[in-house]
C-alpha cells in the first residue's frame, strides 16, 4: 500500500510542477500578445500615414511640378515608397507573430484543463499518506514518505530541464539557419555594391527573403525556449536573463528588415543572430550540467529509499 501511494505521490508532484509552469507561460504569453497587438495598431496607423504621403507626391499640383523641376520629387517618392514597404513588412511579421502567440495560448489552456484539479488530488493523497504514517507509528515510514516526496520533486525538475534543453537545441538550430541565410544575403549584398546588376540584386533579395523566414522561425523557437525557462530561472544555478532572449525578436519587429536596403544593417542582423546563437549555446550547456547534477542527487535519494524499504 505504501509503495503504491509513494508512486502516486511522485506523479502528482510532477503534475503540480507542470501546472505551475503552464500558468506562468500563459501569463507571459498574454503579456506578449498585448504588446504585439499594440504594435499592430501602431503600424496600421503608420501605414495609413505613409500611403497618404505617397499619394500626395503622386498627385498633380503646382508643388509637385515645382519639385519635379528641381529634380527632388522622384527621390522623395522612392523614399516614401520604401517606407511604405518597410511598414508593410513589419506589419506582416507582427500579424504572423500574433497568430503564433494566440495558438500557443490555446495549447497551454488545453494543457491546463488536464491538471485543473491537481491540488485537490494532492491534498487527498497527502491526507491518505498522513493516515498511513499515523497508523504505523514508525520513524522509518515517515522517512520513506519524505524520500518519495524528494524523488517526486527532483524527477519533475529533471523533466523540466529536459524540456528546456530540447527547446534550446531547437532554437540553436533555427539561429544557425538564420546566420547561414544572413551570411548569404550579406555576401550577395556586398557584390551588388560593386555593380552586380539586376540579376545580382534579385539573388540578394531572394537570400533576404530566405533570411526573413529563418529569422522568424528563430524568433518562434526562441519564444518557446524562453517560456520553458520561466520556472527554471529561480532554481537553476545558471545566469539566465530571460527577457534578453526576446530582444532578438524585438530588434526584428522594430524594423531591422526595413533597413536591409542599407548594406550595413544586414551585417548588424548577422552579428545579433550570432550573439543570440552563442547565448543559447551557453544556456543549454548550463542546463545540461544542471541535469547531470540532479540525476546524481536522484540516484542518491533512491538508494536511501531502497535502504529504508529493506529495513522497514
Amino acid at each position: 500500500m505504501s509503495g503504491d501511494i509513494n508512486v502516486r505521490f511522485e506523479q502528482i508532484k510532477e503534475r503540480i510542477k507542470k501546472k505551475r509552469k503552464w500558468e506562468m507561460q500563459l501569463s507571459d504569453y498574454k503579456t506578449e500578445l498585448n504588446d504585439v497587438e499594440k504594435m499592430i495598431y501602431r503600424l496600421e496607423d503608420q501605414l495609413t500615414d505613409e500611403k497618404k504621403d505617397v499619394q500626395k507626391l503622386e498627385s498633380v499640383g503646382f508643388t509637385n511640378f515645382f519639385q519635379t523641376l528641381l529634380g527632388g520629387k522622384e527621390d522623395r517618392l522612392n523614399k516614401e515608397k520604401q517606407e511604405v514597404v518597410a511598414v508593410q513588412l513589419k506589419l506582416k511579421e507582427a500579424n504572423k507573430t500574433k497568430k503564433e502567440i494566440e495558438q500557443a495560448i490555446l495549447e497551454v489552456n488545453n494543457k491546463l484543463k488536464d491538471v485543473v484539479n491537481v491540488e485537490i488530488e494532492y491534498h487527498s493523497i497527502l491526507s491518505e499518506k498522513e493516515k498511513i504514517i499515523t497508523r504505523s507509528n514508525s520513524i522509518s515510514a515517515r522517512q520513506l514518505f519524505d524520500a518519495s516526496e524528494k524523488i517526486g520533486d527532483i524527477q519533475a525538475y529533471i523533466k523540466e530541464l529536459e524540456e528546456a534543453i530540447h527547446a534550446g537545441e531547437a532554437a540553436e538550430k533555427a539561429l544557425a539557419d538564420a546566420v547561414k541565410s544572413l551570411e548569404s544575403a550579406e555576401g550577395w549584398g556586398t557584390f551588388d555594391l560593386f555593380g552586380g546588376g539586376a540579376i545580382t540584386g534579385l539573388i540578394k533579395h531572394n537570400h533576404i527573403d530566405q533570411a526573413t523566414e529563418h529569422i522568424h522561425a528563430a524568433q518562434s523557437k526562441m519564444r518557446s525556449f524562453q517560456k520553458e525557462l520561466l520556472d527554471l530561472d529561480e532554481n537553476a544555478d545558471i545566469q539566465v536573463e530571460i527577457s534578453g532572449l526576446l530582444k532578438f525578436a524585438d530588434f526584428f519587429l522594430d524594423g531591422i528588415i526595413a533597413d536591409w536596403l542599407v548594406q550595413g544593417k544586414i551585417r548588424d542582423s548577422l552579428e545579433q543572430a550570432k550573439d543570440q546563437e552563442n547565448n543559447v549555446k551557453r544556456i543549454v550547456t548550463g542546463l545540461k550540467f544542471q541535469k547531470e547534477r540532479k540525476e546524481i542527487a536522484l540516484d542518491e535519494i533512491k538508494k536511501e529509499r531502497e535502504a529504508l524499504i529493506a529495513g522497514f
